[in-house]
Order: C-alpha cells, then sequence, then structure tokens
C-alpha cells in the first residue's frame, strides 16, 4: 500500500476528540507544528470534556494559534458532535476520547460504556452524513486481543478482552466496523500497543512509579511483576496515524501499531529505579489486580510494511520520559493534588498497608 497523495496531501480540517488527554495531546501538538511529510492542518478542531484524565493546560499555549479551537463537549452529545462536524466543515475525524484506565474499570464499568461505546456512536452518527468526511480514525487498544501466551497478535487475531475497559474498546471497534459496512463511513482502526511519554496521566505504571520515586515513595507493583507489555513511545504512536490517514484503507480496516518491545514490568520498574536514581526498597510488591492479562504482544508488520517504523528504542524514550518528568514537577504535582489522592487511597492504599503492616 502507498499513500493516497492526491487526497492526504489537501490541507485537512481536523476534529480531535480527547485532545486535552495523554495521545490526543501530542497528536494535537504534532498537527499543529507541521510534520515533515504531513499535510498542512487548515482547521483543528479540539474536543475535551475536561474530566480527571483531560488536562486543558496541556494545550494552553496553542490558543494563539488561529488554526486551533477548544471546545468543551460531550463525544456522546449526537447534536453538538454534528454541529461541530457541520459548522467547522470537518473533513477528518480522529477520535481518541476514551476512559482508559483498567482498574477504573473494574471499580465501575459504566463510564466506560457511556464515553467509550456510547461516544463512539455518537461521533458514527455524526459522520454518517456529514459526506465531506474523508476519514474517521478509531483509536484503539491491544487489549481487545486479551492475553497473548506465545507469539503477537495480528490484525486478523479475534478479540477477547479480560476487562471492562478491553470491552468497550472491542465493542467500540465493532460499532466502526459496522458502520463504514453498513453506512458507508470511511473509518478505519488502529490498535497501539501501550504508550508512554510527556504529559500521561500518573495513574499509569510509568508515570505514577517516576512520579512516585522522584518523591520518594512507595512503588506499588502488582504480583511477581512479570506481566508484559510491548511499549511504544507516544510520538511514535502519533506518527503511525499520521502514516494511517494516507493510507488507502479499505472501509473498517484494522492497523496494529506497535514498537516490538516487549518488557516485564518488574524490568521497566528496575529501570526507572537507575534512571531516577532511587534505592530498589521503594519497590512494593501488592496484590495483583483481578483478571490481569499476563502478556500482550502487537504484530506491527503490516503498517511497517506501508513504511511506517518506531524511531525510538525503549531504553532511550523512556529515559527521554523520565528526564521530562524531571523537567515537569509543577505540571505533575498539580494533577496528583486532591481527588487524585482519593484515588491513589483507593487503588494502593489497602494493598499497600497490607505489604508493610
Amino acid at each position: 500500500m502507498s499513500r493516497a497523495a492526491s487526497d492526504y496531501d489537501r490541507p485537512m480540517r481536523l476534529l480531535v476528540t480527547g485532545a486535552a488527554g495523554f495521545i490526543g495531546t501530542t497528536f494535537t501538538r504534532q498537527a499543529l507544528g507541521r510534520l515533515p511529510g504531513a499535510p498542512a492542518v487548515e482547521r483543528l478542531v479540539a474536543v475535551d470534556l475536561l474530566t480527571y484524565a483531560g488536562n486543558f493546560a496541556n494545550l494552553d499555549d496553542l490558543q494563539d494559534d488561529v488554526r486551533f479551537r477548544f471546545v468543551r463537549a460531550d463525544i456522546a452529545d449526537r447534536e453538538a458532535m454534528a454541529g461541530l462536524l457541520a459548522d467547522e466543515r470537518v473533513d477528518m475525524v480522529v477520535n481518541f476520547a476514551a476512559e482508559s484506565h483498567v482498574d477504573r474499570s473494574i471499580a465501575d464499568a459504566s463510564p466506560f460504556l457511556h464515553t467509550n461505546v456510547q461516544g463512539t456512536i455518537s461521533l458514527l452518527e455524526a459522520a454518517r452524513s456529514h459526506r465531506p468526511l474523508r476519514r474517521f480514525l478509531q483509536v484503539s487498544s491491544d487489549e481487545v486481543y486479551g492475553s497473548i501466551a506465545a507469539g503477537r497478535a495480528s490484525e486478523e487475531a479475534p478479540t477477547r478482552p479480560s476487562s471492562p475497559y478491553a470491552a468497550s474498546k472491542a465493542a467500540a471497534d465493532g460499532f466502526v466496523q459496522a458502520w463504514a459496512t453498513t453506512h458507508d463511513v470511511p473509518a478505519v482502526v488502529t490498535r497501539c500497543s501501550n504508550n508512554y511519554g510527556p504529559y500521561q496521566f500518573p495513574e499509569k505504571l510509568i508515570p505514577l512509579f517516576v512520579t512516585n520515586a522522584f518523591d520518594g515513595e512507595p512503588l506499588p507493583l502488582y504480583g511477581d511483576g512479570m506481566n508484559v507489555r510491548d511499549w511504544i513511545h507516544v510520538e511514535d504512536h502519533c506518527l503511525a496515524l499520521w502514516h494511517v490517514l494516507g493510507l488507502p484503507a479499505r472501509p473498517g480496516e484494522v492497523f496494529n501499531a506497535g514498537a516490538h518491545a516487549e518488557v516485564p514490568n518488574r524490568h521497566v520498574t528496575e529501570a526507572i529505579l537507575r534512571l531516577t536514581g532511587r534505592p530498589a526498597d521503594l519497590v512494593r510488591r501488592v496484590a495483583d489486580r483481578p483478571g490481569h492479562d499476563r502478556r500482550y504482544a502487537l504484530d506491527a508488520s503490516k503498517l511497517r510494511a506501508t513504511g511506517w517504523a518506531p524511531h525510538r528504542s525503549f531504553d532511550e524514550g523512556l529515559a527521554a520520559t523520565v528526564a521530562w518528568y524531571r523537567a515537569n514537577r509543577a505540571w505533575w504535582e498539580s494533577v496528583k493534588s486532591g481527588a487524585y489522592r482519593e484515588y491513589y487511597e483507593h487503588m494502593y492504599g489497602a494493598r499497600l498497608r497490607s505489604v508493610e503492616g
């Protein structure tokens, strides 16, 4: 497959949902920074409801860009989404908006149904009658494939979600493919492996452990720490998304975006301790989460065959990420205040006390 230059190279009018979240922030900043080889962005409408993980401070410095407009809205509001697509003459939709933390989905799955499933359907319905649309890109997760005992999951692998979060993403993927087939929406799906990098909310392993290590706080490592994840730097993931936007894909087609960098959580933890200069006794082995998938491994050879490849090794990317959190303490200290402390106590308080007691 090669890039559809005549269509892709026209200036884009983008609607980016979940734009103030971790991956959406990186994609939005890349869009307005004009990546080499990427088309010009004529207009970018950034949508985010600014729930706990959406942080407008991530985008605040973009407000002076005449191409940029921020809208605080719920993607499940079908009327609002349809209005934005029409009023802004959007021709590309990239949907990052999602509840994304497995632990939170185990505690309460209802927000995941609302945003990840109903919100995706709302966007699809808005796109269904919006004929100038060139592409609808649904950003999904390798977690829909479930635990992979051996080898790597290709795009043809069945979805076997283990958590409510993964189930909600698998359902959303199915609706995207159904709207592509039934309603001719020009939609494709990408499934990425575990992202890490700047601006990640510190409920996920790497930013949680990095910021806790800087503060000399315990690192709550689930179980034996040998759960394996395929790690991709967020900037490499977003470059994969730009690449997919330029491919002449079939409606409903799926592309895996992974770095083929499979590392056990224990080894990630040890690397973080080395990079932060903290002692190993900060690590606390705590009770595992229910249904914790043992191994994720994503086969991204299909996308690589079209010319995309990640730029950063995991060691390089992790070192750069730790450096970013070291240099941006004010950002994460602000995030780890207020309601975050209540969440942290709810998720880890009893686990840590049972280990330390």
